[in-house]
């Protein structure tokens, strides 16, 4: 069966380590980390959360995208993870695969602690991971593909995303 999960949420919720221990714990499985696809813009990078990053931003999704679709049409299951945000998901549903769609919401307070305390990641301006855990907030018709995380270590967070996703309450209609 083809598996393509989406890892969305503001930046310190813990996408990039939750999707890597996803994809881990099936027979073929895939990571995509957004972030990659960002490090490899050599030159003429412009940081993501600017808003003058809009075009490049939309390239690199498409990027995205098509790995992600070539991965699960190989028979991969693929984790993707990244700020994917309702805004970007018609991109996504035209690829025509099954996908399932999560954002990790912890509150703004545990979300600004883990930014503040990553190792390695460029994103130091807690004033931009708290207007994206803004972005979050609402999620509309797909406020059901929200998970709390707050109060849940990297493995529990996987166990109930593995929960939801067995019971089929994140895949995109």
């Amino acid at each position: 069966m083809t598996r393509l999960v989406i890892v969305s949420g503001p930046p310190g919720a813990g996408k990039s380590t939750v999707a890597g221990l996803l994809a881990r714990g099936w027979e073929r499985g895939v990571h995509l980390h957004s972030d990659d696809f960002h490090a490899w813009i050599v030159r003429g990078h412009i940081d993501p959360w600017l808003p003058e990053s809009l075009a490049q931003n939309n390239i690199v999704r498409d990027a995205i995208i098509a790995a992600a679709r070539t991965y699960a049409e190989g028979g991969y299951a693929v984790a993707v993870d990244g700020v994917a945000g309702p805004w970007v998901l018609a991109s996504w549903r035209a690829t025509g695969l099954p996908i399932d769609y999560v954002v990790l919401r912890p509150s703004l307070a545990e979300t600004e602690r883990r930014a503040a305390t990553r190792v390695g990641h460029p994103l130091k301006d807690l004033g931009a991971v708290t207007a994206m855990h803004h972005a979050f907030a609402d999620l509309g018709d797909l406020e059901h593909h929200a998970l709390d995380s707050t109060g849940l270590d990297v493995r529990a967070t996987v166990a109930e995303l593995e929960r939801r996703l067995q019971a089929g309450d994140l895949r995109l209609t």
